[in-house]
């Protein structure tokens, strides 16, 4: 299975693993999935950094990318196709354009994307499918 993991997914991955479920952790942990990050999850969480909003216990953001790869996850570049046909996106729900262009990503690309976001649970009906 692909497993596209939401950028708070990956941050606690990161700093604290223990705020994940059980049964997120096994799936992380299955050497038979796939784990994806996104790169607008680095972009989001370097921004955040930047901004001061946002510690990764001594990770710098430009690490993540060899990190996540040390921890067997995959990554996957905004590309663009997905990004000139994010307006296919059934508009509403959620605001946050990060989240919003994971979710089309997870769609374009048959991912299941990994998630404590309530709000991201109403884009089923447009297909996603969710874990968490």
């Amino acid at each position: 299975m692909n497993y596209l993991i939401d950028t708070h997914v990956l941050i606690w991955v990161i700093t604290d693993i223990s705020k994940l479920p059980k049964n997120v952790i096994a799936k992380l942990e299955d050497n038979n999935n796939s784990v994806i990050v996104s790169s607008i999850s680095f972009w989001e969480i370097s921004m955040k950094h930047s901004f001061g909003k946002l510690k990764l216990n001594g990770v710098l953001p430009q690490q993540l990318p060899d990190l996540v790869k040390e921890m067997g996850f995959l990554t996957v570049s905004l590309d663009a196709e997905v990004a000139a046909s994010y307006n296919n996106l059934i508009p509403g729900y959620h605001k946050d354009p990060f989240d919003r262009m994971l979710i089309w990503q997870a769609i374009i690309n048959n991912y299941t994307f990994i998630s404590n976001d309530a709000i991201i649970k109403q884009y089923t009906s447009a297909g996603l499918k969710v874990l968490w």
